[in-house]
């Protein structure tokens, strides 16, 4: 993208989101460096791919904002509801973008030339296809996260053998809505690839919606892989007063207990310093004494606590960044190591 076009891109967006407060001034920095790497590449489908997913996953967080907050709590205790994001959050959904996008520069300044997107015929053609899966499966858990809430249904637990039904917010419940919401997200990111994108002359309509439809159905897979990993790998906090689920800010753990520095004994005898976090020995009711009995309101609903929001949101983007990247390469019988040659 030119720079004349892409710096005031740039300065538009770190200004909406510093107007509206939906960045902390870290995420700012790192927002910006991230869509400066974007905007400094020779085509302007990554600056555009990042556009979208920030315009409609703000959309999304904002329809759903008052709702969310009664049926969800803060960390805190408060009502639920996104505050501002922080830069783990921004990192969470596209450093792995920004490397392949920075990479990708690279590969087409080696070259000399800024080719089209061949399907296939430039081993480069791989990267891209990095981007947008990126792209597609973040704005998919986006929309399906922050719009699956408002479904009319109770959600059901994907890691579950019998589905069973979980309270709305719950890491691993889906419904059908926010299978849709999510589907839909997909769709705008890789209708917007198929516009964006130079393809070469060859390419035609067949080819776009083709395209469209192969990095719909990827997105959408990316926003179940999320829930799988969500269900698995993060555990989910209730409120035992309210039935609600408690989230941390900024996309970290939850605390069961406070920092009081006091130690909590479970039903299995081991012994754990409270203002932790909470681990896979704490799940359930298995807390049989605490010095600080007021503190035992929440529990564990589902998952172990081995990575927090923003880590299954990474290891989910890298999954179907890569994964898709392998697949293309497969499909179009690509030699990935002409990259490096």
């Amino acid at each position: 993208m030119k720079p004349y076009i892409g710096i005031p891109l740039v300065g538009g967006l770190l200004y909406r989101a510093w107007s509206r407060k939906s960045l902390t001034p870290l995420g700012l920095v790192v927002a910006g460096l991230s869509a400066s790497a974007h905007a400094l590449h020779p085509w302007s489908a990554p600056v555009a791919l990042l556009a979208v997913f920030y315009f409609g996953g703000t959309k999304a967080t904002k329809v759903k904002h008052d709702i969310k907050a009664r049926l969800t709590l803060s960390a805190t205790g408060a009502e639920g509801g996104e505050g501002a994001r922080n830069h783990i959050q921004v990192l969470a959904n596209s450093v792995v973008a920004t490397i392949l996008s920075i990479a990708h520069a690279i590969v087409l300044a080696k070259t000399g030339t800024e080719s089209c997107f061949s399907l296939g015929r430039n081993a480069a053609d791989i990267l891209m296809v990095g981007i947008v899966a990126n792209y597609a499966a973040v704005a998919a858990d986006t929309f399906s996260s922050e719009l699956g809430i408002l479904s009319k249904s109770k959600p059901r637990l994907i890691t579950s053998l019998n589905f069973r039904v979980v309270p709305p917010g719950t890491n691993g419940g889906v419904t059908a809505a926010g299978l849709g919401a999510g589907l839909l997200g997909s769709f705008i990111v890789s209708v917007t690839s198929a516009a964006v994108l130079p393809f070469c002359a060859s390419a035609g309509f067949k080819d776009r919606a083709l395209w469209t439809a192969a990095m719909t159905l990827w997105g959408t897979l990316g926003s179940v892989l999320d829930s799988i990993l969500g269900g698995l790998l993060q555990a989910s906090v209730v409120d035992k007063r309210t039935g609600k689920v408690v989230e941390g800010s900024g996309g970290r753990k939850v605390l069961i207990h406070p920092s009081t520095g006091k130690a909590i004994k479970f039903a299995d005898g081991t012994k754990k310093a409270t203002g932790s976090a909470i681990t896979s020995s704490s799940q359930g009711n298995q807390a049989s004494s605490t010095i600080e009995p007021g503190h035992e309101s929440r529990r564990v609903e589902t998952g172990h606590d081995w990575l927090d929001n923003n880590g299954v949101n990474l290891l989910m983007a890298a999954t179907m960044s890569v994964g898709a990247m392998g697949i293309a390469q497969w499909f179009w019988e690509l030699d990935v190591f002409e990259l490096l040659s």
